[in-house]
Order: structure tokens, then C-alpha cells, then sequence
């Protein structure tokens, strides 16, 4: 078997990391786990490579993260001269092993040649984002799993724009890490030679200061802050992670007094103790937040994920209870104050452009269209948003308004080129504040949105498939959905349907196809005649198959009954295969 060479290559080697070291004597009598680390090389696809922390290849450690540095370093040196002189800047967030992992990313590109300006403290992903821009760096790293469970890290690597790398220069990178043979010998450097050499540079406050002054950016309405901010009460989690800094300094800044953290989850903590998972996407992490709210009557609740690049907010609804806004909810509601504030100041450019991705609620188009506003789709990625503002400063046509996605992500100035939890945590507590000078809450204003808009609803359904069985499993399902499309199998309702795969969107009634002009992705969706629509996605960064349903009712009860429909009919299908 393939996986025991590799584990036989790892077990001999005479300089093998101790605690690596040990751990594969932990699981010398437990084949299954030895083969799941061993089993195929942790893939490094387009946003970088991401997995569980042990020993093995098919695992992060200090070897896989030197094997995905080399290939950088490569990819680098390929770009010329100056990009190894413009170097490299790498953050790193508060999980296991982040700092040693940044550490060792910096000594394999110096022992490269590459530069790298390393945060001396951890930091949030937009802030990585910003500061390649900001320090004019060829490439930047972020070692993160997001808001994965305690055992992941991850590897995400930024282009010189800030946003993550492309399908096309993130090939010519996967390509060169595939090419380092043995990541057992990959060449470090060490760190005091580096910095002596000026091969290592240590950053952190003049990046934090100048990514904070961008934050004034976000501010629509400074009036109404001075009038408003001391009474508004906000209660903030960073759930263990990166944001407490810049998230409390930025509301300070802006003049929002009356902020308060949840003790509990202020301080970073590995394990993340106090939560089963550290995703503002969920209710649960939230639980700590609510009981805050309801001490200091909070308006609004703030939860970043431990990067700090997705963000979650709970408002009071109309039973008095905190609501968990999803994340359409969110984005709905930021994209509508953010164009009303713009219109009222004639800031609003004509030629401004929302983006948002094929699994994002249709209702932000719907708001953009009520200003004459242009609304692009993409696919699930924020890079796929980095690379149209990239695009939009090149040809000056367009001007980047919002961008987001169903999954947290928001991005309003472009300082940033990734998701940046900070700035819509800003504009949050502005738009709450906004409402509370009406005597209304946020939910108030989802409500009205509604009202306007019509009742888009969403709902997200998630399959966890672990190892080389989930692996073949995932892919059976897609399969079978593709096939069944193929042979005509489906209901009368259907619209029209997109493989984002092929590239194609057929359109039974007529029987005709169309192009979609997007990259190729593993992605299906199906959009039935009434509006309706749903969609199955592998992820790209967990061991799950994502399915995605939208609908649009003319009430609250119209709307659930239409999700209800479609949701059981799918997962139905995806429980049997």
C-alpha cells in the first residue's frame, strides 16, 4: 500500500520532529488513523491548503507547512527579482501551533532568499489582506482554519492585490508545491540569521495604526454617531480569536462608548472553551453574548469568527428575545443603509456595482436594483470578489459598492481584499444606531426590508463526510445528481440548470443552453420556475457536501412553507445516496 511507504519514510527518519515523533508512536497500533494521515499529500487548492494538525501527509505540521512555503518561494522567484525583494508578510491567528507554523513558513522562504515581514502577535486575516497592500508585498500567508473546530490550522496565501490567489496563478503555485518531492528535506533557515540578514522583519504597530485609519472610511454618518454613540449598547465577542483589538478600538475611534465585551471570550484560547464550535454563524456561540445583552440591554450583539474574517450579529426581535441575524439577513441590511446613507450624501456613483456569490440570497439584488444599481455573481469565494475590484480599478467602468456572501463574509471599502469582519461591525453599530434614533430595532428594519422587498428566505443544510470514504462519497452523490439531470430526471418546476462544472446552463422548457461565464467549480444548482432554487456544493476547505435553498414568499408563512418544500425534497435525495 501506498500510504506505509510514506508512513515508513516519516518513522525512519533520524531528525523527525519529537512531538511529530511521538505522536506516530501513539498510533502505531491503530492502522485506520495511521492511513488517514498518510493516505494522499493535504491537497493545496486555490485558497491554500487547510486540515488537521498531526503527523502524517495528509495532515498540517511543520513539514507540510515548509512544503507549501517552498512552492511559494518558487512561485515567487519565478516572478523576478523584485518580487523576492518585495518579500512576503505572514499573520498568523490564535490556534495550535499558528505562531510556530508562521515562524516556519518566514525560515523557508529566507532560506530562499524571500523576504518576510512577520506580525509579532497574532492578527486578523483583512488585516494580512491590507497590509500586503500597505507594505507593497509581492505575496502574503495567513495561518488560520477560520472557524473550524480547535484540531484544524490552515495555510492561505495572498497575491500582491491582498485578495486570495485566482484560478490561474493559484494553479502555477499548486503546481510548484506539488513539485517538492520530499517535504521530510525541505531547507530552513534559522530565524536570528535571517533577521541579522534583513531576510526576517518583526511588524505590528504601524500596520495596526494604519489599517485603523482606513476604519474612518466606513463611517456614513459621523452626526448621527456623535449623537447617538454614547447611548447605543453593544455587546462584542471575539470568541477567543484576533478581533478584540481592532474590533473595540475602531468602534472606540468612531465614538461608540458604550461597548461591552464578553470577559469569557475576550482572551485568545486555543481550545476554544467556552463555545462547541467558534462560528458566529450559529446561535450557540452566541450563548454568552445573550446573557450580556440582557445585563446591559444591549441593542446589538457582535461575534467574529477566530480570524476574524466573517461576522454575526443578534438583535432584539419583537417577542424581546435576541434574534442571530443569518448571514443574507446581515448583508441585506448593511447593503440598504449602506446605499440609502450614499444617496442621501450624493456619494452614490452610478456606475457602482454590488457583488455577491451563486449562493447568496437574491434579495441584494433586488435592493440594488431599486437604485439602478448593477449586481454581479460570482462564485463562493472571496477571491472571486478581490478579483472583480481588481478588474474594476483596471478598467475604471465600475465601482465597487458591497460585496458579500451568504457565509458571513462582507467587504464595503476595499482597503481590503478579503472578507473584513471590522468594517461591517462598524457600519453595524452605525445602521443600529440609525434605528434606535426611530425608537426602532434592527429586526425592525429586516421586517421593513421584507415588507419592501418581498420574504427571501434561505436556509443551508451541511453533510460531514470524513476521510478517503466521505472523500468517494461526496463525489458519489454529485455524480448522481449530474446523472439523473442527464437522463431527464426531474420535476416540471424546474427552470433552469447550472453546472458550474461544465460551464453550462440548460434550460428544459426550451431546450436550449447558455454559457456561464464563471471558472470551472464542482457546483449544481437548480433554479425552479417560481424563483425558488437550491444548490449542492462540495467545500473546499472541510470534509462536507454544502446544500443551499432560496425561495421568495409574499409573507413570513408563504416563505418557510415554500423552504420546507424544497429542503426536504433534496435532502431526502442526498440522505439516500
Amino acid at each position: 500500500m501506498k500510504w506505509k511507504v510514506q508512513y515508513e519514510r516519516w518513522r525512519t527518519k533520524q531528525d523527525l520532529d519529537d512531538t511529530l515523533k511521538n505522536d506516530l508512536l501513539a498510533l502505531t497500533d491503530h492502522e485506520k488513523d495511521l492511513e488517514e494521515c498518510f493516505y494522499k499529500n493535504l491537497e493545496f487548492g486555490t485558497g491554500g491548503m487547510r486540515g488537521e494538525i498531526g503527523p502524517g501527509t495528509n495532515r498540517m505540521n511543520i513539514y507540510t507547512i515548509r512544503k507549501g512555503a517552498q512552492g511559494l518561494a518558487q512561485y515567487i522567484k519565478e516572478a523576478g527579482a523584485e518580487a523576492v525583494k518585495r518579500g512576503v508578510i505572514i499573520a498568523h491567528d490564535n490556534r495550535r501551533m499558528s505562531k510556530e507554523f508562521a515562524l516556519e513558513a518566514a525560515c523557508t522562504l529566507g532560506a530562499n532568499g524571500v523576504k518576510s515581514y512577520v506580525f509579532k502577535e497574532l492578527r486578523p486575516t483583512p488585516e494580512l489582506s491590507f497590509a500586503v497592500r500597505e507594505l507593497n508585498c509581492h505575496s502574503g500567508i495567513m495561518i488560520t482554519a477560520s472557524h473550524n473546530p480547535p484540531e484544524y490550522n490552515g495555510f492561505k496565501v495572498y497575491g500582491e492585490d491582498g485578495a486570495q490567489l485566482v484560478p490561474e496563478d493559484a494553479d502555477r503555485l499548486i503546481a510548484m508545491v506539488d513539485a517538492v518531492e520530499n517535504e521530510l528535506e525541505v531547507v530552513t533557515e534559522d530565524p536570528e540569521k535571517l533577521e541579522h540578514d534583513g531576510l526576517l522583519e518583526w511588524v505590528l504597530e504601524e500596520i495596526d495604526e494604519a489599517y485603523l485609519k482606513q476604519m474612518s472610511n466606513i463611517v456614513m454618518d459621523k452626526t448621527l454617531i456623535d449623537e447617538m454613540g454614547e447611548d447605543l449598547s453593544i455587546v462584542f465577542t471575539p470568541l477567543h480569536g484576533t478581533a478584540y483589538i481592532p474590533m473595540t478600538e475602531a468602534l472606540k475611534r468612531a465614538g461608540f462608548s458604550n461597548v461591552h465585551v464578553v470577559a469569557e471570550q475576550a482572551e485568545p484560547d486555543t481550545e476554544f472553551s467556552t463555545v462547541q464550535s467558534p462560528n458566529p454563524e450559529e446561535r450557540e456561540a452566541f450563548e454568552l453574548a445573550i446573557k450580556l445583552g440582557k445585563e446591559k440591554h444591549a441593542d446589538v450583539l457582535i461575534a467574529t469568527d477566530p480570524d476574524a474574517d466573517r461576522i454575526g450579529l443578534a438583535v432584539k426581535s419583537h417577542d424581546g428575545d435576541y434574534h442571530v441575524l443569518s448571514g443574507n439577513q446581515t448583508g441585506a441590511l448593511l447593503l440598504d443603509y449602506l446605499l440609502k446613507k450614499k444617496q442621501e450624501m450624493k456619494t452614490l456613483p452610478a456606475n457602482g456595482v454590488v457583488i455577491k456569490t451563486i449562493v447568496t440570497s437574491e434579495l441584494g439584488r433586488a435592493i440594488a436594483d431599486s437604485y439602478n444599481l448593477k449586481t454581479l455573481d460570482v462564485l463562493t469565494g472571496f477571491k472571486f470578489i478581490g478579483e472583480k475590484i481588481r478588474q474594476f480599478e483596471r478598467s475604471e467602468k465600475d465601482t465597487f459598492l458591497f460585496g458579500y456572501e451568504e457565509s458571513f463574509g462582507y467587504l464595503i471599502e476595499p482597503f481590503a481584499r478579503d472578507k473584513d469582519a471590522i468594517q461591517p461591525g462598524l457600519l453595524a453599530a452605525e445602521m443600529c444606531a440609525y434605528y434606535k434614533k426611530q425608537n426602532k430595532t434592527l429586526y425592525d428594519g429586516l421586517i421593513h426590508i421584507f415588507d419592501q422587498y418581498g420574504y427571501y428566505f434561505e436556509d443551508l443544510a451541511s453533510f460531514v463526510f470524513k476521510g478517503k470514504e466521505g472523500a468517494e462519497k461526496m463525489a458519489r452523490i454529485m455524480t448522481t445528481f449530474r446523472r439523473d439531470i442527464a437522463e431527464g430526471n426531474f420535476s416540471d418546476d424546474v427552470h433552469s440548470i447550472e453546472d458550474y462544472k461544465t460551464g453550462i446552463r440548460h434550460i428544459p422548457a426550451q431546450d436550449e443552453t447558455e454559457i456561464i461565464n464563471l471558472p470551472a467549480s464542482n457546483v449544481l444548482k437548480i433554479i425552479l420556475k417560481d424563483g425558488s432554487w437550491y444548490c449542492l456544493r462540495p467545500s473546499g476547505t472541510e470534509p462536507k457536501i454544502k446544500c443551499y435553498f432560496g425561495v421568495k414568499g409574499i409573507s413570513k408563512e408563504d416563505a418557510e412553507q415554500r423552504l420546507d418544500v424544497i429542503k426536504n425534497d433534496v435532502l431526502q435525495k442526498v440522505q439516500s445516496l
